[in-house]
């Protein structure tokens, strides 16, 4: 996860998967979870940051639970939790 402030009042995500994950069906399952994830949990994520998941090769034997604790573990991990900032 790479995050950098953008001086919004939002956030921006974006999400790079490459080949090395998998074939285009991987791929493309791989990114539609990290999105759901996201989705789901954006109101519990400080705003103004522009945030990039890299999906690594490991992603592919993953499950939802799986990507979900990757994630709130780097959130936590780069501060960006609101939790954390109270």
């Amino acid at each position: 996860m790479l995050v950098i402030e953008n001086d919004l009042p939002y956030n921006r995500v974006g999400i790079s998967v490459s080949k090395k994950v998998g074939n285009s069906v991987i791929r493309h399952r791989v990114t539609r979870v990290i999105r759901e994830v996201v989705r789901l949990h954006w109101e519990e994520v400080q705003q103004g940051h522009d945030i990039v998941i890299v999906a690594r090769s490991t992603a592919k034997e993953f499950d939802y639970q799986q990507f979900e604790r990757a994630i709130m573990h780097l959130l936590k991990l780069h501060h960006l939790l609101k939790e954390d900032s109270e």
